[in-house]
C-alpha cells in the first residue's frame, strides 16, 4: 500500500446498513473498500468526504446504478442534483453503461433544471401559468432598467447590472421580496426588488433565482405537495455539497425530511466559490443537520505523486474550518514541487514558456500543460510570451485578454485618438459610458455617412454643424469630439501612457467601472490597470495598436493541441499533466480582496483555492513568484506569498531568482517549523544589475525631470528628483546626464 499523509482528524470510518444482495456485481469489482463502503451505504443520511482526485464520481454513478440493480427504488425515485448541464450529462451516461440499458425517468440534473421541472407542474399556486419565461441576464437588466427609469434613479450611479446582482444575491440567501407598504421610503433598492418581482409576475417570467426561491415558498407554504415529493423521491444524491447556498441548502433539507435518505459528495477543502454565495458551512454542520449521518472519506488519490498530494496537504492542513482527511496514494513520489523565484513578471513568462517547450521536446502534448492564475489580468504576460514562442494557446473560463469587452472599449477609444476616421471604434465607444445619444441618433450619422461618402466620425461632426442633431444629442456630440481633439493634442506633447489614463478616466469610462457593484467590476478595473502597464512595453501608440492587431489575427488561428491558461477558479475539477501556478506573491495570492472582506475566513478559502491550484497536477507542480512585479502604480517589490511559506519542505524545492537552492531535498536540516523559508532566507539575494547606474547620480527622466539616485534595488532605482521628490523608478526610465 502507498504511503499515507494524515492531513486532519482520522475518525473512523462510520457504516449505516449495506445491502444485501446474493452476489458481487462486477460494477463493485473496480472500487477500493472506502468507496464500495460509500455504495454499499444505502439507508440513513450519509456524507461522502471525497478528496481531491479520489473518485466522487465513480462513486456517485456507481450509487444510483446500485440502488437501482438492488431493485431499491425505481428511476423516478432518485434524485441526484449536479451544479453543472457537463457533469450531469456525464453522470447519467456512466449509469447507463453500469446498467447497460438506458436511464429513463432518473431526476438527475443542475439545481435549477429540476427545479423549473418542479415549479412548472405547480405554477399556478405561486401565480405564475405553467408556460413562464424564464429571463437570462440581459433580459433581467433590461427590465431592472425600466423601472429605475420609471422610479427616477440615476442609473449611472446604479448601474441595472449591480441591481440585478443584489437582488440575486438576495435570493440566493432566501430573502423574498417585501411588499411595497412594509419597505421604508429610504431603502430604495428592497423598493426595487418589490418592483421588480410584480413586474416579472405581470411578464409571467421568472429570473434563475427564482427558481429555486418559488420551490421554498411552495414547500413552506404547501405542505401537501411538499409531501408528494418527499414520498416520491426515496434516494437524494447531491454532487459538490460544499458549494451549495443557502437556497439550495434549504431545498434540498426539505426534500430529505421524508425518508432522510440523503447522501452529499463534497470536499471542505475544495469550498472555493464564497465569492459567489457558496456557504462552506452546509458540509461542515452536516452531521448536526442529520443527526446519525454516517461520515465515510475518500482517501485514496489516484491523480497526483506522492511529492505533489504532500505538498498540497501540508498546505491546507493550515486551516482551521475542516473536517479533516488522511490522503494518500499508491503513485511514485515522482518530483517534488517546485518552487521558482524569479526576477520579474516578465522573467516568470520567460521562465514559464521555456519550460512549456521543455516538456514538448519530452513529448507531453500542450492540452496536458496549465498555467494557473489568480487574477484575470495575469494571463496577458502569458499569451504575449507564448504567442513569441509560438505557442498555441486556449484561455479557458474567460475571452483571451484582448477580447474582454472593458479592453476592446478601452482599445476602441485609443483606435479613435490615434485614427480620425475609425468608424467601428466611434461606433463601440460612442455611447459608452452612457451620454444620451440614441438608435435614432446613430441611424441619422449611419445614413449620412453613406449618403455623402465619410466616415462615421466624420458624418457625426457634420451633422453636429446642421439642426438635423438637436438637444442634449448635440451637446454631448460637440463635448466629445472636443475631448477628442484635445486628447489628440495631447498625444503630440506628452507619453502616451499618461495621455490613455486620460482618456478613460475623463471620458468617464474607468469611473463607469467603479460605480458599478457587480462581481466582475474589480476584475474589470484589474484587466484595465493592466493594458495601462502592457501600453509601457511601447515605445509609440501606434506601435501597441499594430502589436494587438497582429495579436488578434493570431490568436483566430484554431489549434487542436494548445497549453491552457485560466484562473485558478476554472481549474477547479480538471487535471493535467503538469501544472504551473503564477504569481503566488503577497498582495496578488492571497487576493487582498478576500482579506478584506473576510478576513481569516476569507484567507482559509484562499488557501482552499491554493490547494485546489495544486492538486490539478498529476505528475509535475511548478510554483512561480517574482521578487518585481510591474503595476498600475509602477513597480512594486513584492515578497513571496504565504502559503509558499506553509509548504512542507519534504515535498518541495526552492530555488531563488539567482539560481540558488534553498531547499535542497536531503543536504538541508530540516527546519523546526513548519514554513519552508523566511523572508531573512531572501534578504542577501543580489538583484540582477543590467544597468549602469550609481548612487549619488544625476540622471534624467522624462516625465519627473532632473534627480539624484539615493538607493538601488536590482532594476529599480530610488530617485529624489528636483520637482517631483523621491520616486521608485525602473531603470531603464531613466537617463545620465
Amino acid at each position: 500500500m502507498g504511503k499515507k499523509i494524515v492531513i486532519g482528524n482520522d475518525k473512523p470510518v462510520s457504516h449505516s446498513v449495506a445491502v444485501p444482495y446474493p452476489m458481487t456485481p462486477s460494477y463493485l469489482d473496480a472500487l477500493n473498500a472506502e468507496q464500495r463502503v460509500a455504495v454499499e451505504s444505502i439507508n440513513g443520511p450519509v456524507l461522502i468526504l471525497a478528496g481531491a482526485g479520489t473518485g466522487k464520481t465513480r462513486v456517485l454513478t456507481t450509487r444510483m446504478a446500485h440502488i437501482l440493480s438492488c431493485g431499491l427504488a425505481y428511476p423516478s425515485q432518485i434524485l441526484a442534483v449536479t451544479f453543472t448541464n457537463k457533469a450531469a450529462a456525464e453522470m447519467r451516461e456512466r449509469v447507463g453503461v453500469l446498467l447497460n440499458q438506458p436511464t429513463e425517468g432518473l431526476w438527475l440534473g443542475t439545481f435549477h433544471a429540476i427545479a423549473v421541472r418542479i415549479l412548472r407542474r405547480h405554477a399556478e399556486v405561486v401565480g405564475l401559468k405553467p408556460n413562464f419565461t424564464i429571463l437570462d441576464m440581459d433580459d433581467q437588466q433590461r427590465l431592472i432598467k425600466q423601472i429605475l427609469k420609471a422610479e427616477n434613479i440615476d442609473e449611472g450611479k446604479n448601474p441595472p447590472r449591480m441591481v440585478a446582482s443584489v437582488i440575486s444575491q438576495k435570493k440566493d440567501r432566501v430573502e423574498f421580496a417585501q411588499t411595497l407598504d412594509q419597505i421604508p421610503a429610504r431603502n430604495w433598492l428592497d423598493r426595487i426588488y418589490s418592483l421588480y418581482q410584480d413586474r416579472l409576475k405581470t411578464l409571467n417570467a421568472v429570473d434563475f433565482g427564482d427558481l429555486l426561491l418559488y420551490c421554498i415558498h411552495l414547500f413552506q407554504n404547501h405542505h401537501e405537495i411538499l409531501k408528494t415529493y418527499q414520498e416520491q423521491f426515496h434516494y437524494i444524491m447531491v454532487d459538490e455539497y460544499q458549494d451549495t447556498n443557502v437556497a439550495q441548502y434549504l431545498w434540498l433539507r426539505l426534500l430529505a425530511q421524508g425518508h432522510n435518505n440523503i447522501c452529499c459528495v463534497g470536499d471542505d477543502d475544495q469550498s472555493i466559490y464564497g465569492w459567489r454565495g457558496a456557504e462552506i458551512g452546509n458540509i461542515l454542520r452536516f452531521e448536526k443537520d442529520f443527526p446519525g449521518a454516517t461520515i465515510i472519506r475518500l482517501e485514496q488519490n489516484y491523480r497526483s505523486t506522492t511529492h505533489i498530494l504532500g505538498a498540497a496537504s501540508g498546505l491546507i492542513e493550515k486551516n482551521k474550518g475542516r473536517l479533516g482527511k488522511t490522503l494518500w496514494t499508491e503513485t511514485d513520489g515522482g518530483e517534488r514541487v517546485l518552487i521558482r523565484g524569479t526576477w520579474d513578471s516578465e522573467d516568470e513568462a520567460r521562465f514559464i514558456g521555456d519550460e512549456v517547450e521543455a516538456a514538448q521536446r519530452q513529448g507531453i502534448l500542450l492540452a496536458k500543460m496549465a498555467v494557473l492564475v489568480r487574477a484575470g489580468y495575469q494571463t496577458r504576460e502569458f499569451e504575449d510570451r507564448f504567442l513569441t514562442l509560438g505557442i498555441p494557446y486556449r484561455v479557458i473560463g474567460g475571452l483571451r485578454f484582448y477580447e474582454r469587452q472593458e479592453i476592446r472599449d478601452a482599445m476602441a477609444y485609443m483606435r479613435l485618438v490615434s485614427q480620425p476616421d475609425d468608424g467601428l471604434a466611434f461606433e463601440r465607444i460612442i455611447n459608452t459610458p452612457r451620454r444620451g445619444i440614441g438608435a435614432t441618433t446613430l441611424q441619422l450619422i449611419h445614413t449620412y455617412a453613406r449618403e455623402n461618402g465619410v466616415s462615421l466620425p466624420q458624418a457625426a461632426r457634420l451633422l453636429c454643424e446642421t439642426e438635423s442633431i438637436r438637444g442634449a444629442a448635440r451637446t454631448a456630440l460637440r463635448t466629445f469630439f472636443l475631448d477628442l481633439d484635445r486628447w489628440r493634442d495631447s498625444l503630440q506633447n506628452e507619453h502616451h501612457v499618461t495621455v490613455t489614463k486620460m482618456v478613460l478616466d475623463e471620458s468617464g469610462y474607468t469611473g463607469m467601472w467603479r460605480a458599478d457593484k457587480s462581481p466582475d467590476a474589480p476584475g474589470r478595473l484589474e484587466n484595465l490597470k493592466e493594458l495601462i502597464r502592457a501600453l509601457e512595453e511601447f515605445d509609440t501608440l501606434g506601435s501597441f495598436l499594430e502589436h494587438v492587431s497582429l495579436v488578434m489575427d493570431t490568436t483566430k488561428q484554431a489549434q487542436a493541441d494548445m497549453i491552457m491558461i485560466m484562473t485558478l477558479h476554472a481549474a477547479k475539477g480538471l487535471e493535467f499533466d503538469t501544472v504551473f501556478l503564477s504569481g503566488w506573491e503577497e498582495g496578488l495570492f492571497p487576493h487582498p480582496r478576500a482579506l478584506d472582506e473576510k478576513g481569516q475566513e476569507g484567507l482559509e478559502e484562499e488557501r482552499r483555492l491554493a490547494y485546489v491550484g495544486i492538486t490539478r497536477a498529476q505528475r509535475k507542480a511548478i510554483i512561480t513568484f517574482a521578487l518585481n512585479r510591474r503595476t498600475y502604480q509602477g513597480w512594486q517589490h513584492m515578497l513571496p506569498s504565504r502559503f509558499i511559506k506553509e509548504l512542507p519542505t519534504d515535498h518541495t524545492i526552492l530555488i531563488q531568482p539567482n539560481g540558488n537552492q534553498l531547499t535542497a531535498p536531503s543536504s538541508l536540516p530540516r527546519p523546526s517549523a513548519t514554513t519552508a523559508f523566511t523572508d531573512a532566507e531572501f534578504s542577501d539575494v543580489p538583484l540582477r544589475p543590467y544597468h549602469s547606474h550609481r548612487t549619488q547620480d544625476r540622471v534624467f527622466h522624462q516625465k519627473f525631470g532632473y534627480g539624484r539616485i539615493i538607493a538601488i534595488n536590482g532594476e529599480q532605482l530610488e530617485i529624489d528628483f528636483e520637482a517631483a521628490g523621491v520616486k521608485k523608478v525602473m531603470a531603464d526610465f531613466v537617463e545620465k546626464e
